[in-house]
């Protein structure tokens, strides 16, 4: 049995002057959020090309030209991602708006009657006709319009103007010199951490990279992947804006069944109003069964494994939270902040298993037990 012995004043000292750092770091992040995301994307990326750039090393490339190649892979990577799905993304996003008004009515004279006459709940107050009203006929479709004369007044301010193009050049920059330096800063780290401690927090830390990989290039696998096979899948079976259901299904899937819920409702609702028939609706629920088993059976299991060992509910307890506290920002570290508190638990939790609180506790409860038989 391994005795829980109380930590000597150094220790504690030490371990309030950690928590001092923390808070700090934490009241930072709020304060600096509006600058931090082109930094934090550019951390992801690095974290996420580093490993390749080893194996490059590893078979002799020189770490700068590993790095050379590696951030080229990315950038043409992203390039091609643009250039193939943001045509088509906006093409699909014109052609929804144009649908509104049908999806409106059929909103208003087939679903909330049919909900009404099978729950008895009263939805008569739902006039959805208003909403056609108040944007006469062809509004619908001038929104378009609308959104590109909004974005041409906001371009108009140089300083919005300078400030996106800036972020968006700094993600590129950060990226490179990030997965440059990122061993440099891994070493450098490693020699600030006390020699008392260091075993101790070698291990959370490999623990805690186990984790965030499987979570960072394992689930953004997945994701791709489900909206590869959603949007593939409403493509072959006819459904106006597949590739965006598709698309947003996927991306949403980093919260556990939010992509689905949110797929197969904008999937049926588009199925029933383009072909007003109980075959389509029904081909969209076989599509998003098949995504949904191919993510448990198979994309999850292979791509990610059972390391993160996240609840659902606390997954999205942690977007949720993130979002809140930090905006986009607090999305961006929610979940690897999480799936690392979960590291942190998992090995408090070891040690209170052996802790004399635990085991003293459990030595006295069945001593008093034996004394009163």
């Amino acid at each position: 049995m391994n005795d829980f012995v109380s930590p000597p004043t150094w220790q504690r000292s030490f371990l309030m002057k950690w928590l001092a750092v923390l808070a700090l770091l934490v009241g930072l992040i709020y304060l600096l959020k509006p600058m931090l995301p082109p930094f934090l994307v550019g951390a992801i990326l690095a974290y996420l090309g580093n490993p390749l750039v080893m194996r490059l090393q590893r078979h002799g490339v020189y770490r700068t030209w590993a790095v050379v190649v590696v951030f080229c892979l990315l950038s043409a990577l992203a390039v091609l991602m643009l250039v193939i799905t943001l045509p088509l993304l906006i093409q699909q996003v014109e052609m929804m708006v144009g649908r509104i008004p049908d999806i409106l009515e059929w909103i208003q004279q087939v679903a909330l009657p049919f909900i009404q006459k099978r729950t008895g709940i009263n939805l008569s107050r739902l006039d959805f006709k208003s909403l056609k009203t108040v944007a006469p006929n062809g509004a619908w479709g001038s929104i378009g319009n609308v959104a590109g004369q909004l974005f041409m007044q906001v371009t108009n301010s140089s300083l919005v103007v300078l400030g996106v193009l800036g972020n968006l050049a700094l993600i590129p920059v950060v990226t490179f010199y990030l997965l440059k330096d990122w061993h440099v800063m891994l070493a450098s780290l490693h020699k600030l951490i006390p020699r008392a401690i260091e075993p101790t927090v070698t291990q959370l830390a490999h623990d805690c990279n186990e984790v965030l990989a499987a979570f960072l290039r394992g689930q953004l696998l997945v994701m791709c992947a489900l909206g590869m096979v959603y949007s593939l899948g409403l493509w072959l079976i006819g459904i106006p804006f597949a590739f965006l259901i598709g698309i947003l299904a996927g991306l949403a899937s980093i919260v556990p069944y939010l992509g689905f819920i949110l797929g197969i409702i904008a999937a049926l609702i588009t199925a029933a109003v383009e072909f007003k028939d109980w075959l389509h609706p029904g081909l969209v629920v076989v599509v998003f069964v098949i995504g949904q088993m191919l993510e448990g059976s198979l994309l999850t299991p292979m791509l990610v494994g059972d390391r993160i060992g996240l609840h659902p509910v606390a997954v999205i307890f942690a977007v949720l939270a993130g979002a809140q506290l930090f905006g986009f920002v607090g999305m961006l570290l929610a979940l690897p902040v999480a799936a690392v508190i979960l590291v942190i638990l998992r090995q408090a939790y070891r040690w209170y298993l052996h802790s004399e609180m635990y085991e003293g506790g459990m030595t006295e409860t069945t001593h008093q037990r034996d004394t009163l038989d």
